[in-house]
């Protein structure tokens, strides 16, 4: 009887440390052991999303005169933002947040309809008025990465219902970065782009910060 208790103990230890964590986990607790010791500032302007806000560990240098606290996680989706919404959210008191998220719905999902990924914003955006009622709130436009053509035609649609919503919403904008991210005839420029045609070079983020300044608190 006791070697079948002992056996029953083993197999339930091993069951509870053999479960996987959720996604992106260890980048949710990589966030509260920097918020541990460093504790955020207030009033500050929160940026949430996913590896375009991650490779940007540098933006504080790019907002010299703001206070920035970046909260982006590489692979993440408007579904991920929802999960972790408390995490997000919860631990920060700031001014703003600015949203760059979307890209990877679709990425994941190449038959995803653009008014899912709406919803799934709009999911997040409540939840940020839940808490935050009367802050301003951001989004960036999905950026036409060349490695995800084939995805454009429902990112572009995501895009103007996302902007279309966030016009009937108070102390909310859309900031559009696909426009200066063309060249001279329309075209998405390659160059801003590292070599897996997703990421950008920091001349493409000195393309962002030109038009998400004017918007910045």
């Amino acid at each position: 009887m006791k070697k079948m208790f002992s056996a029953f103990l083993l197999l339930t230890f091993a069951l509870f440390f053999s479960q996987e964590k959720p996604m992106f986990w260890q980048d949710i607790q990589h966030f509260k052991q920097l918020d541990k010791e460093n504790p955020p500032a207030k009033n500050a302007i929160l940026l949430v999303g996913s590896s375009s806000f991650t490779k940007w560990t540098d933006v504080a240098s790019y907002f010299p005169d703001k206070t920035i606290i970046n909260r982006g996680f590489g692979g993440s989706r408007l579904t991920d933002l929802n999960y972790y919404a408390h995490d997000l959210l919860n631990p920060y008191q700031p001014k703003q947040i600015i949203i760059y998220c979307g890209e990877n719905d679709f990425a994941d999902n190449a038959q995803l309809k653009a008014d899912v990924v709406v919803d799934r914003f709009k999911t997040f955006y409540k939840k940020i008025r839940a808490k935050f009622p009367n802050i301003e709130v951001d989004y960036i436009s999905i950026k036409y990465s060349p490695s995800r053509e084939n995805l454009w035609p429902q990112m572009k649609e995501a895009n103007k219902k996302i902007a279309a919503f966030m016009k009937k919403q108070p102390r909310s904008k859309f900031i559009d970065i696909t426009k200066v991210m063309q060249d001279k005839n329309g075209n998405v420029r390659k160059d801003l782009f590292v070599e897996d045609m997703l990421h950008m070079t920091p001349e493409g983020y000195k393309l962002w910060t030109s038009v998400m300044k004017p918007y910045m608190k």
